[in-house]
């Protein structure tokens, strides 16, 4: 084991106990027996996935009727800290037994588990492609020596049809603004896939700018398309991406969600105007998704119209992560 995954192994030590201000461990504390229902499942139908945090079912994987997301809602007996779900095949990234480890379960249509990928570093951001064959994670890690001790980024990804996988990012070839690029200092998070099961959107940041970047998985390649985008979310249609951005450039100011137009690069405001740091889901093609704290442990899903019109509305209380069913 090298001198990098020794320290990132004693990073997430210190993440686990400093849960880095999500509350990402509030789903393994001690909470009242849950009422699990045994036909929860995948499949595709109007119904709206994500990780619960209320009082009676926190960190359980449970879904909601899309027509009525405020009804009472279905539960499993998975505990996840992120979630996502498509084409039946889901991803639940949570603890790995009582050490500060962690895996991306992968589950199939009726939520039983058929493949368990090891992380090293706490989960933040997870994504399945829109047929069920790409999963990706984000993790938090510490112990990169050029960060002078903050967390750092490691996103990687799996071809779930053949097994071939992408442990982190950072392998990738670089390319920014059209010229070969190295640096010790590459972070990335936040994949979202495109339809062909080649490419795929990401942040990378290095040398204090953050960038949207490309990738292709088959070229082993990325390259940089538009700065100050995070957390990039791709339509279904392939032609925008909901993203956050800092205001001002500076993330201690807080983030705008916002939508990329691919292909003129305009960017469009979305009505919500608090701070929104999380990677948004496109819930339909006119709708953004996406979870605001309401305190530690515990958070709710918004929803807002995808071309800036109207306003931000409560969709799931008590709850983050969101994914639609289809």
């Amino acid at each position: 084991m090298n001198r990098r995954i020794l320290l990132a192994l004693a990073g997430a030590v210190l993440l686990t106990a400093v849960a880095v201000g999500y509350g990402l461990f509030s789903g393994t504390r001690a909470h009242p027996a849950v009422a699990v229902d045994d036909t929860m499942s995948l499949a595709s139908g109007p119904r709206i996935l994500f990780r619960s945090t209320a009082s009676d079912s926190n960190g359980h994987l449970a879904s909601v009727a899309a027509a009525d997301p405020g009804a009472p809602r279905s539960v499993s007996a998975l505990e996840c800290l992120r979630v996502d779900a498509a084409h039946g095949t889901g991803i639940c990234l949570r603890p790995d037994g009582a050490l500060p480890t962690f895996q991306a379960a992968i589950l199939d249509t009726n939520l039983h588990v058929t493949k368990e990928i090891p992380l090293v570093g706490v989960p933040n951001r997870t994504r399945i492609s829109g047929d069920g064959r790409l999963a990706a994670w984000t993790v938090f890690v510490a112990g990169d020596s050029y960060n002078n001790g903050r967390f750092s980024t490691r996103a990687g990804l799996i071809d779930l049809g053949t097994g071939d996988m992408i442990d982190s990012l950072e392998f990738l070839s670089v390319t920014v603004d059209g010229r070969p690029y190295t640096a010790p200092d590459l972070n990335f998070w936040g994949i979202t896939f495109a339809a062909d099961d080649n490419t795929f959107y990401a942040t990378m940041s290095t040398d204090g700018r953050r960038y949207l970047v490309q990738g292709d998985i088959a070229a082993k390649t990325v390259k940089t398309l538009a700065q100050n985008v995070e957390c990039p979310s791709l339509s279904a249609d392939g032609k925008r991406i909901a993203f956050k951005s800092a205001i001002d450039g500076d993330p201690a100011k807080g983030w705008r969600l916002s939508v990329l137009d691919l292909a003129t690069g305009a960017r469009t405001p979305l009505a919500e105007t608090r701070s929104v740091d999380d990677q948004s889901a496109w819930l339909d093609a006119n709708t953004i998704g996406y979870a605001i704290a309401r305190g530690s442990g515990d958070a709710d899903i918004w929803a807002v119209p995808a071309d800036g019109s109207g306003s931000a509305r409560l969709l799931v209380p008590h709850a983050e992560s969101p994914a639609a069913l289809g």
